[in-house]
């Protein structure tokens, strides 16, 4: 399987930058895996992607060097198997509130001794049983890795705890649920967003672990990267995808 672009730019000391890609047609998924991102995610939670789906996408985003990262939702363990099979380098689980619900991630995304990861080296992360099982097996547990997602004030006395876990390689804070979650809904630079993020990335870092999150502009980019934050992820392709048409109608309105 490939070597991962993020967890070498973590070893460096770097930070990884990516954006979301909504659309379920291949080529912007081919387009974008040739441009000069990190990583692309893929969100199974909340869109209408299927496993077959993203395995196209996927196939797609190989044309390029890029991470693939993909979401499922909350308690879809046995889903996040055929996401890697398919080629996800990182998965990101979401709305972790608890220390053991995090090493049930573990358990179903690495392979002994990590975890229980079942077996099935034919598919596009073993290129297609190109490698024997010993070899595979220890790749894919070094190359793939995990993110864990708070996204409310119930898992944030958990975040040390969680981060600690072996196989745990990246907090993330998904900043508009915990907006919602505390009240204040899309207000995602409010303080007190920020002092949550400041509280996440402290706890994580002191764990020896990536922090990551969202963000919004360049003041909040800055923010987080000042706070210890080596993964960040920004847009999507179907809000690019309508503000440049936005922009060429207000370019042209005078032609009308």
């Amino acid at each position: 399987m490939r070597t991962s672009k993020v967890k070498q730019i973590w070893n460096e000391g770097g930070l990884a930058f990516g954006t979301l890609i909504k659309s379920i047609d291949p080529v912007h998924s081919e387009a974008l895996s040739q441009m000069d991102f990190d990583f692309l995610w893929y969100d199974l939670e909340h869109s209408d992607k299927s496993v077959e789906t993203f395995c196209n996408l996927a196939r797609a985003t190989r044309v390029g060097d890029v991470d693939l990262l993909a979401r499922p939702a909350r308690w879809e363990y046995m889903r996040m198997g055929r996401i890697m099979e398919a080629g996800a380098t990182g998965i990101m689980y979401p709305r972790c509130e608890s220390v053991e619900e995090a090493k049930e991630v573990i358990r179903f995304s690495k392979f002994f001794p990590l975890g229980e990861r079942g077996f099935d080296g034919g598919n596009a992360d073993n290129n297609y049983g190109q490698y024997p099982a010993d070899g595979y097996t220890e790749k894919a547990n070094a190359e793939t890795w995990i993110t864990i997602q708070i996204e409310s004030p119930a898992a944030l006395p958990h975040v040390r705890d969680i981060a600690e876990i072996e196989g745990v390689d990246c907090i993330f804070l998904g900043p508009t649920d915990m907006s919602l979650m505390t009240g204040i809904p899309g207000q995602t630079k409010d303080p007190s967003i920020q002092a949550i993020a400041k509280q996440i990335a402290d706890d994580t870092l002191a764990a020896g672990k990536a922090f990551g999150t969202m963000i919004f502009d360049m003041d909040n980019a800055k923010y987080m990267q000042d706070i210890g934050a080596t993964m960040l992820i920004h847009g999507a392709d179907i809000v690019h995808y309508k503000n440049s048409h936005l922009k060429l109608l207000e370019n042209y309105k005078s032609l009308r």
